[in-house]
């Protein structure tokens, strides 16, 4: 799901690189605080070890016994797409509750041993061996058509569910189950364009993590300076928009003008889904720079009227297309007017990530004059003429509105933001001037509004209607 920015990813949900050399910390000036803040948002969850927790591990560790008397002491090795696959079916057809949590649990340390090689062969097999079976439908289909009551409805329900979803039930019942399954699903899209026979175990895992993930499981929570160091780290390693330069950098994000919001789940223990990053001015942002600046010189505590969203970054690749982004932004407004009732504006300084590569291979006959067409599609320098940047923003203007993606904007950062209720509001030439800024957004940026009074009126009248907030400084660049 796209953010403020354009989405990248590191390949797994909990990396254990870092990104960037971080150096070694001062007790007294580098490290955060650890001293226990007592304000329900930054309070870490209970540690993992909870009475369930170690219920479980009980419970497993009897199942281990059984499975090696089973096994007479030789344990099932797992190192292969095959022996995982075998595990996975004795998983399916098993019974006992100990046992099975010990198979499930022998099933997440075989994938996560498992070479990469062969986690395509191992995507195969759950795509062909626990798919429906069509014949099974059809019949369930049949006698529900000739007897259409509770009974066969259910029969019906049954055959249309690839065993593999109950694999993945049964996977996610044990420690460490879910951020192995997002795991999983994450390889699995790095490869379902070349191979679209996996669409279906995209398809269950997606169906199961839209319902693990809702809304009513997720914990917001305030990020600053006293938050747990492996969170501040996570937060480091994930920044997707607007790389963090090491501690410095990560201080002076959390500073006192500064806010940062994450969505937590109980199963990913102090592993952000999402993260939002806050600047609080006095002034609508035309330019990036300032926003990132280690020293500045931040608006007296009383001018401070306007909230900018300048990042926000998913974690997991593997839960590419659970919407977290819209909960995320409105209950950080509903937490930051609960903090600050003066404040008025609610706008965001956002990328338009996907602009050069539309602009690159466009037809532009029609949109600009035709000896600025060469020039509006070389790439960028840090100077540009004003016969080029007044075209470059009037080609954006028609990029954001009128280049479609199906019936939404094909800018996926406009399509979150429109869709999330937001008004196109602005646009600023040379806002971006970074490397990635003009590769991808020829150094352009935007303000997407969100008034409060009209978030649901624009969000309703976008997927009804197909219509677009757009503020008339924009509509006239078209009309140009």
């Amino acid at each position: 799901m796209p953010g403020t920015g354009g989405v990248s990813y590191p390949l797994l949900p909990a990396p254990i690189h870092r990104l960037f050399p971080i150096p070694q910390p001062s007790l007294e000036t580098d490290m955060p605080d650890q001293a226990t803040n007592t304000a329900d948002m930054t309070k870490p969850p209970a540690g993992a070890m909870t009475t369930l927790g170690r219920t479980l591990g009980s419970v497993m560790e009897a199942g281990r016994d059984i499975l090696a008397r089973r096994r007479r002491g030789i344990p099932a090795a797992a190192n292969s797409a095959e022996a995982l696959m075998m595990l996975c079916r004795d998983l399916l057809d098993h019974r006992g509750e100990a046992s099975g949590l010990a198979l499930a649990g022998e099933i997440i340390a075989g994938y996560q041993q498992l070479p990469a090689a062969s986690r395509l062969d191992f995507f195969t097999s759950l795509a062909t061996e626990f798919d429906v079976h069509p014949d099974a439908i059809v019949a369930a289909a049949e006698r529900y058509r000739e007897q259409p009551d509770l009974e066969n409805l259910w029969s019906l329900n049954r055959v249309v569910e690839a065993p593999r979803q109950k694999l993945f039930r049964r996977i996610n019942m044990v420690p460490d189950g879910t951020r192995t399954l997002v795991a999983m699903r994450g390889h699995l899209l790095s490869t379902l364009r070349a191979n679209p026979g996996l669409r279906g175990v995209d398809s269950d895992l997606r169906h199961l993590f839209i319902s693990w993930f809702n809304k009513g499981f997720l914990e917001l929570r305030k990020i600053d300076w006293s938050s747990p160091a492996m969170v501040l780290e996570k937060i480091i390693d994930y920044e997707a928009v607007h790389e963090i330069n090491g501690w410095d950098d990560l201080r002076s994000r959390l500073g006192e003008d500064r806010r940062c919001f994450a969505f937590f789940h109980p199963a990913l223990a102090n592993d952000p889904l999402v993260f939002v990053e806050i600047a609080l001015t006095d002034s609508l942002p035309d330019d990036l720079a300032p926003l990132l600046k280690l020293k500045r010189t931040s608006p007296p505590a009383k001018r401070i009227n306007t909230v900018v969203f300048y990042s926000i970054s998913n974690c997991h690749p593997g839960l590419a297309g659970i919407s977290f982004g819209n909960f995320l932004i409105k209950n950080v407004v509903e937490e930051l007017k609960k903090e600050m009732p003066g404040l008025k504006t609610f706008v965001t300084l956002s990328p338009v990530p996907g602009f050069r590569r539309w602009l690159v291979h466009a037809d532009l006959e029609g949109l600009v004059d035709e000896s600025l067409i060469p020039r509006v599609k070389q790439p960028m320098g840090k100077v540009v003429e004003n016969g080029v940047y007044e075209a470059l923003l009037k080609l954006c203007a028609h990029y954001l509105l009128v280049e479609k993606s199906g019936d939404q904007p094909l800018d996926p950062v406009a399509r979150f933001h429109l869709g999330n209720g937001a008004r196109l509001h602005r646009m600023h030439g040379g806002a971006d001037l970074s490397a990635k800024g003009r590769e991808q957004s020829a150094g352009i940026m935007v303000n997407y509004l969100y008034d409060l009074d009209k978030i649901e009126e624009n969000h309703e009248a976008f997927f009804d209607q197909g219509k677009i907030a757009v503020s008339r400084s924009i509509s006239k660049l078209l009309a140009q």
